[in-house]
């Protein structure tokens, strides 16, 4: 049931330094992408203390255009690695509806590290640091029972994203993005059988003003990057009962509305991608469970286009 927010390119702003046009983008800030998956729309092991790791690897040697045309770099290489602790704690006591409330919080830190063939003026990495902490209350409603079992359950979450990572101006690749984001979401699971399974995370992105952006933004006063909806998905099914379940999971996001710069609107930058591969989560007990999930993306633009791993361990107290 947890959270989180793919640190992956985090703000990879391949602005002017990047592009020979004005067509600059990697605006939006680090989201969750790929780092939740099955039986997304409740808690493992019901109310109570949880504590979730995340470990997420990324790497890409593709920046792509606004057409999702790969850019003519030297062999350009990025690396991200993101460690995320998160603490949700959801109650026992209904407040609507009959849903119980629940808060969660995340802290991420993140390695970054641009590599080229050659030297030039491309975009810099800020190195290692801690990233933007999220938090949010939540209202977790109980899961719908049929005669096998639990038939859907789900969950709605008021996300923040605050600025308080790592951040400078004269890089363009940040642990924090240096502005407030809203990042709301709906999760829900549903048992097609009592061993198949499909679950949904539905985000939405809306972000405020950064006043004091990255050098690519020469002579700006303040950039706003677009809104943007983007969503994890899986379908999984229980191999070994209660204790292995497989499956197929993907994420994809798209930026809705365009960046703006000192309040004007900025065409040509708004982001896309999706990715797609195998997933698995292994039920250690019914308080420990660990996930492992793949993801090759593809049809990026206005992003880098690489390969994700995650690995997260959630324990119950």
């Amino acid at each position: 049931m947890v959270m989180i927010r793919t640190l992956v390119v985090i703000a990879i702003c391949a602005t002017g330094l990047l592009l020979p046009t004005s067509a600059n983008a990697y605006d939006l800030p680090a989201v969750n992408l790929g780092f939740t998956s099955f039986l997304d729309g409740g808690p493992p092991a019901g109310p109570g203390l949880y504590f979730t790791q995340y470990l997420q690897y990324y790497t890409s040697t593709s920046f792509n255009d606004a057409d999702g045309d790969e850019l003519p770099l030297p062999d350009p290489e990025v690396d991200v690695l993101v460690s995320l602790s998160q603490f949700i704690y959801q109650s026992n006591k209904p407040l609507l509806f009959g849903g119980k409330w629940g808060i969660d919080l995340i802290i991420p830190v993140v390695y970054l590290n641009t590599d080229y063939d050659q030297s030039g003026p491309f975009p810099e990495d800020n190195g290692t640091g801690i990233g933007d902490i999220l938090i949010g209350p939540f209202i977790q409603w109980d899961p719908i029972m049929g005669e096998k079992g639990p038939i859907f359950m789900h969950r709605i979450e008021l996300q923040l994203i605050l600025p308080t990572g790592k951040y400078d101006s004269d890089k363009e690749l940040n642990p924090g993005s240096n502005f407030f984001s809203f990042n709301p979401y709906w999760a829900a699971t549903a048992f097609i059988t009592p061993r198949l399974t499909t679950s949904l995370r539905l985000h939405y992105l809306w972000n405020a003003e950064n006043d004091d952006p990255n050098r690519g933004f020469a002579g700006a006063d303040d950039i706003q990057a677009g809104q943007a909806v983007h969503a994890n998905m899986t379908l999984g099914y229980e191999a070994i009962p209660k204790r292995l379940r497989i499956g197929v999971n993907g994420y994809y996001l798209k930026q809705t509305t365009d960046t703006e710069v000192d309040g004007k609107d900025v065409s040509d930058r708004k982001e896309k991608v999706l990715g797609i591969g195998p997933g698995m989560v292994f039920h250690i007990s019914q308080e420990q469970h660990l996930f492992a999930n793949l993801f090759f993306e593809t049809t990026a633009e206005n992003r880098t286009e690489g390969t994700r791993i995650t690995v997260r361990y959630v324990h119950h107290f």
